[in-house]
């Protein structure tokens, strides 16, 4: 599971008895761009290490937006994340995920979307985010991104809504970043907005593989591979372009740096999300690149909405995958690390206050699921011979 830290309220304790041998985490307490020292990496994982558990997958190793822009400190940027994969392998660990999306790493409009259970999931509805774009953020340019028709039905949309819903909006959209508390402001918001301005999905792809170029020998080196996540939602917003979230995004990050180090975390929601995407598929295509796994699943309308199914649910045929993925597994005489994403809030955990997504009751039904998912299919293929 993925745990954000000593201040994460589902704990180290947590974690072990769900069943997990392993934490995903991250140092989210290091500036974006600056090094994650020895010391600083071998304190955290002493840390799980002491819960009984191992550390050996980063999620994540930022990348600043310097480096997506190309400009500001990239160079030096750069110089500090080669030095920080030298000092994350010399303490043991094996897998580094990263993103190249500009600005905001995931965006949802409703973060205490009600299922028909009672449990609570995350949400994103298309008209409610064109709503928050032109009228609470009222971002220049933003009404060319979107038909007559739908601008005036988002005009509808907020002129329903109460002060508050407009609040509680506006809150969701602009979360922080995984592992913070805080929110960012529409004056930032704008301001990191204006400073991609001339850059479009070649630009920024261009500036992802000269990144690439500069840090998947170093991890070749030190026997890390390198897993990037796709984008989330896998579509531009608020003017952004998106370059991770197609098969063929995929495959042009795959062919830029060719190398056993250069892969993916395959993640079923955010592929998922688009119905042209072909999750499994994917899979298939890409398996010997991947190196990481989330698996969670989503359900998405006509409309372009999506919110966050059961594991075992949803649009993705969640037992198709698994079972390509022991298939995978058996064929690379490996275990790739995997977790489940995105539980519900749910029974007790209503009633506490968690970073969303990342209750502990909910992601423990998935990884239960998951697991006995995983476990059938394995011994059904070893009965079948």
């Amino acid at each position: 599971m993925r745990w954000f830290g000593p201040n994460d309220p589902v704990t180290l304790a947590d974690i072990r008895q769900a069943g997990c041998s392993g934490v995903v985490t991250a140092l989210h307490q290091v500036p974006v761009g600056e090094i994650w020292t020895v010391e600083d990496i071998n304190r955290r994982r002493a840390l799980i290490e002491a819960a009984g558990m191992r550390w050996t997958v980063i999620e994540s190793l930022p990348v600043s937006d310097d480096i997506k822009r190309r400009s500001g400190r990239y160079r030096q940027h750069i110089a500090h994340y080669r030095q920080s994969l030298r000092n994350v392998a010399a303490c043991g660990l094996k897998v580094v995920t990263y993103n190249f999306m500009p600005v905001l790493d995931w965006l949802r409009t409703d973060v205490d979307y009600r299922m028909p259970d009672g449990s609570k999931a995350l949400y994103f509805e298309r008209l409610a985010f064109v709503a928050f774009d032109l009228f609470l953020l009222e971002r220049p340019g933003a009404s060319a991104a979107y038909s007559h028709e739908e601008a005036a039905a988002a005009r509808l949309y907020f002129d329903g809504l109460t002060t508050e819903g407009r609040e509680r909006l506006f809150r969701n959209v602009l979360l922080g970043l995984p592992g913070s508390d805080e929110a960012f402001t529409p004056a930032q918001v704008l301001a990191a907005l204006k400073s991609y301005e001339g850059i479009d999905a070649g630009r920024l792809r261009d500036n992802l593989f000269l990144f690439l170029q500069e840090v998947v020998p170093v991890a070749e080196a030190c026997g890390l591979s390198m897993a990037i996540h796709p984008d989330d939602p896998p579509y531009p917003v608020l003017g952004l372009p998106r370059i991770v979230s197609t098969e063929e995004d995929i495959a042009a990050i795959i062919h830029a740096v060719p190398s056993p180090a250069n892969g993916l975390c395959y993640c079923t929601g955010s592929l998922g999300a688009r119905a042209d995407n072909d999750v499994l598929r994917i899979l298939r295509r890409f398996g010997d690149q991947i190196h990481f796994l989330h698996l969670r699943n989503t359900k998405r309308d006509e409309n372009g909405n999506f919110f966050e199914a059961p594991h075992l649910e949803g649009d993705t045929d969640m037992y198709a995958v698994v079972k390509e993925i022991v298939q995978l597994q058996r064929r690379r005489n490996t275990a790739i690390p995997m977790r489940p994403d995105h539980g519900h809030q749910m029974l007790d955990d209503l009633r506490k206050r968690t970073y969303p997504g990342y209750s502990a009751i909910g992601r423990l039904k998935g990884l239960a699921e998951l697991r006995g998912l995983e476990t059938g299919i394995r011994r059904w293929m070893d009965e079948a011979g």
